[in-house]
């Protein structure tokens, strides 16, 4: 659940980076935090599904974005292009990665699981 909410909090946050080009540098420490929170949880969660692709490309995002040490500021059209790739990558994820339901223990007592009382 809060990696789909993070998911969809990227999403916003990075669509409105890109609607909001100019003034991009002015909340580029909080848009790095939140991005790299949000990819390194789908990199995990992509982990956890084995999809391997998708967990490197997430963790590429994470340094990316990476607020402690940045790899460069959000300008130009290089720049532009990260933040629409990365949109669409989370766009994906969405349905590429869904969270695995946890399966119910099944009883030590039950003999027949499944099976109806009289």
């Amino acid at each position: 659940m809060l990696t789909k909410m993070m998911k969809f909090v990227s999403i916003a946050l990075l669509i409105l980076t890109a609607a909001f080009w100019k003034d991009a540098p002015s909340y580029q420490l909080p848009l790095r935090f939140v991005v790299s929170l949000g990819a390194f949880l789908v990199a995990l969660q992509a982990v956890r599904a084995g999809k391997y692709a998708w967990a490197t490309g997430f963790f590429v995002i994470t340094l990316i974005f990476n607020p402690l040490v940045a790899v460069g500021t959000l300008s130009g059209d290089l720049a532009f292009g990260v933040v629409v790739a990365s949109v669409v990558l989370f766009a994906v994820s969405l349905y590429a990665l869904k969270t695995q339901p946890l399966l119910s223990m099944p009883s030590i007592t039950d003999r027949t699981p499944g099976s109806e009382s009289l």
